[in-house]
């Protein structure tokens, strides 16, 4: 490819060829190319084909579009499938829906039976993992990542929001709705949503959000304060997965809610309050022990997990989205069994 004059009419053009360009022109022309100009450039020649599928440029796109929803636990889970695919074929990857072979790839596991967590799931792995080497014998990996999420091949890890709570599931994406849809564990993987919008996804916060794991938050436990805000695990049984929930630290019984005399935050009881509930509810407080880091039950009501400090007001904006209209006028959530229903 070399550059050229060309009459147009009564002007000459001069054209140069992309290649011809400084190394620095040419990467900034590629990071402005959408995912489908990149595939498009790719089928000139060999060296812009290994250019427009180079990592840097694809790793952008997926920040871009997936990046609130596409957290560290799922890439963690895509590499897992990677790995696995070059330990036991020996093979690098990239060859995109060709030929479809319905092999698929399960992720990581976590948890024990019968509470055994899958981490993902990578649907025609077997084309999608393994193909062409490329002449450096670098792997293509974030284009094929990317291109597995928009036709919605890898069920990657992600939270749910879903009235009063948010739940860990597996999600996929639907490009021809532009919604995902949501499976979880529990009993057999089960849908738990379909046409699912953007804004009700969210990445887990950390690698201990999902399934039936608690969240570990020892040192932050001890400086929490009431009129913090925060997300607690909580599952009706030992059979089903956590969920998070909203809630605030409140004030002891004993506390007469007075700045300059309170000691709440010092004692070791924690008293978690669920303004979103009546308060009469008797899932509005919980008392829970702030040296017991994981599991506690409280009156039979449930078993609590970890803690998770709301460090933005956007965060806690979502979650009082959720919220009924007339909330503090709400009972008790008519989906709780009876007697799981938390009493003062």
């Amino acid at each position: 490819m070399e550059s050229s004059i060309e009459k147009k009419g009564d002007y000459y053009c001069y054209c140069t060829s992309l290649l011809s360009l400084p190394e620095s022109i040419l990467d900034c022309i590629l990071k402005r190319l959408s995912p489908k100009e990149l595939i498009t450039i790719s089928q000139v020649c060999t060296n812009l084909r290994v250019r427009c599928r180079s990592d840097h440029l694809w790793e952008n796109h997926i920040k871009k579009k997936w990046g609130k929803v596409f957290g560290d636990v799922a890439y963690k889970e895509w590499q897992w499938h990677v790995t696995k695919s070059k330990e036991e074929k020996g093979n690098t990857f990239y060859q995109m829906i060709i030929n479809g072979e319905n092999d698929g790839s399960l992720g990581t596991f976590s948890g024990s039976w019968p509470m055994l967590c899958l981490g993902s799931y990578l649907i025609d792995s077997k084309n999608i993992l393994s193909g062409q080497l490329l002449l450096s014998n670098s792997l293509m990996m974030m284009m094929a990542l990317y291109i597995s999420l928009e036709n919605g091949k890898f069920w990657f890890p992600a939270q749910v929001y879903r009235e009063l709570l948010v739940s860990n599931a597996l999600v996929s994406y639907d490009s021809k709705t532009n919604t995902f849809q949501a499976r979880q564990q529990m009993g057999g993987w089960r849908i738990i949503g379909n046409s699912i919008r953007w804004d009700k996804v969210r990445a887990p916060p950390n690698e201990t959000s999902q399934c039936n794991i608690p969240h570990q938050l020892s040192d932050s436990l001890h400086h929490l304060r009431p009129g913090d805000h925060i997300e607690i695990q909580w599952k009706a049984s030992t059979e089903v997965p956590y969920d998070w929930w909203y809630a605030v630290i409140g004030h002891l019984n004993s506390c007469k809610e007075d700045e300059n005399c309170c000691g709440c935050q010092h004692s070791e009881t924690l008293m978690v309050e669920f303004k979103q509930y009546h308060v009469e509810s008797g899932m509005r407080k919980a008392r829970l022990q702030r040296n017991k880091n994981g599991q506690q039950c409280e009156n039979q009501c449930g078993i609590y997990g970890g803690i998770r400090k709301l460090q933005s007001e956007e965060e806690i904006h979502k979650w009082k989205q959720l919220f009924p209209p007339h909330h503090n006028q709400t009972p008790v959530p008519v989906y709780l069994p009876l007697n799981l229903r938390m009493h003062n």
